[in-house]
């Protein structure tokens, strides 16, 4: 195989279509919720089942990452990001046509093992073509995601109303032709992967400890994201007196300037450090929250409170990119596990958590769980504060015969 050209830049084409395919694979994930209404009235599922079905989405598409990061790691396999974002709108697309709850849940699991297999190998060949500076590159990739997050319900929403639940089909479309444009690229982003045995002499020891620290960090983080992605709607409705299609556009809106963060975030990181992306992030957002919270039990404007939900977002995502980043850098020999961490089970740590939030507004109010989310804020902070200063880095200098392996400076 011919190994790309040495280069510090960002690869413009390699990173729009990893990019893109992170949009059309994470669509799939917010896409779910907005199906759910509609298979309660259509297949008279009760609401546990229905929220069965979300747990099921959630195990499957997180906890098997690390494992799936474990496999790419000891033998690469790049077309899981095609056959991951096929599975992932193909599942889906046919969860809506199912005539039993069985097959339903068969059809969400499939769509979630499709969206484990696509993480670990598309953020390691995001790594690889981001150039020299990781953070600013990778930030194209992580706004992928929060963009395809925030556009799901948005875009299943109309064909819901217009077909039912069978409207879930219209996903197959994106999901063909983005796995066709993804196998059409392969060939070229594989010249950006380091020769393993390269790989194997350059990169220097993985960091266990720091990424164990890591993990504790991400996961208290997405604690407080889920967290609020779930239970500010309703602030906004129960404390705020809001409709709710105020509230779910005050949500789209949190999501929104949470890909604006990413972008921002990201070229933040090279210039600031990770560590201090990672530390910024939640002690601005610990503060912001806890205003929101005077506010809504203030009972204050709509428009003030849509307002600090809007500088949380920009605030709170601005540190996806760093620790994606961060979490390569600690495992600099095991980037699919990396990812697949950072990316999928931290994440899904962070969502078994709502349970304990839901508990704590039903005994104690909504404003009550604003503000335990804060808490959550600052434990995450007290985790970032445990991280080593500096990141292990690779070195190629004692290797100048491989250096047209841009992948491999970080």
């Amino acid at each position: 195989m011919l190994i790309a050209m040495a280069s510090q830049e960002l690869d413009r084409r390699g990173m729009s279509v990893l990019s893109l395919a992170h949009v059309v694979d994470d669509i799939n994930q917010s896409a779910l919720p907005a199906l759910l209404p509609f298979l309660i009235a259509g297949r008279h599922l009760s609401y546990t089942a229905a929220a069965g079905l979300m747990l099921f989405a959630s195990l499957s598409s997180s906890i098997v990452q690390p494992a799936i990061g474990h496999l790419s790691d000891r033998r690469s396999m790049p077309w899981l990001i095609a056959l991951g974002v096929l599975l992932a709108g193909g599942g889906f697309a046919l969860a809506g046509t199912m005539p039993s709850y069985f097959l339903i849940a068969l059809c969400v699991g499939v769509s979630g093992f499709g969206i484990a297999m696509f993480h670990p190998e598309a953020a390691r060949f995001a790594n690889y073509v981001a150039g020299a500076k990781k953070a600013t590159g990778m930030r194209w990739f992580a706004v992928g995601g929060n963009v395809g997050f925030a556009l799901g319900p948005l875009v299943m929403t109309p064909a819901l109303l217009a077909f039912g639940p069978s409207g879930t089909l219209v996903m197959i479309v994106p999901a063909v032709l983005m796995a066709i444009a993804v196998l059409v690229e392969l060939p070229r982003l594989q010249t950006f992967a380091p020769p393993r045995s390269v790989a194997r002499i350059s990169l220097g020891r993985d960091d266990w400890s720091a990424f164990g620290r890591l993990t504790a960090y991400v996961s208290l983080r997405s604690m407080a994201y889920i967290g609020m992605v779930a239970f500010t709607p309703l602030v906004f409705i129960d404390v705020l007196h809001a409709n709710p299609s105020v509230a779910n556009a005050a949500l789209s809106a949190f999501l929104i300037a949470g890909a604006f963060g990413t972008i921002v975030g990201g070229r933040l990181a090279d210039r600031v450090g990770r560590r201090a992306m990672l530390l910024g992030s939640v002690a601005l957002s610990a503060p912001l929250l806890w205003l929101l919270s005077i506010a809504a039990n203030a009972h204050v404007s709509v428009l003030l409170a849509a307002a600090l939900l809007c500088a949380l977002g920009f605030t709170l995502v601005a540190s996806q990119t760093a620790f994606v980043v961060l979490g390569q850098e600690y495992l600099p020999n095991r980037l699919g596990i990396a990812s697949g961490v950072t990316l999928g089970l931290a994440i899904s740590l962070g969502g078994a958590f709502s349970p304990v939030l839901g508990w704590i507004g039903d005994h104690h109010g909504l404003v009550a769980v604003l503000d335990a989310i804060v808490v959550l804020l600052l434990l995450a902070l007290a985790a970032g504060l445990t991280l080593p200063r500096t990141a292990r880095r690779a070195t190629l200098s004692a290797v100048p015969e491989i250096q047209a392996a841009p992948a491999l400076r970080t």
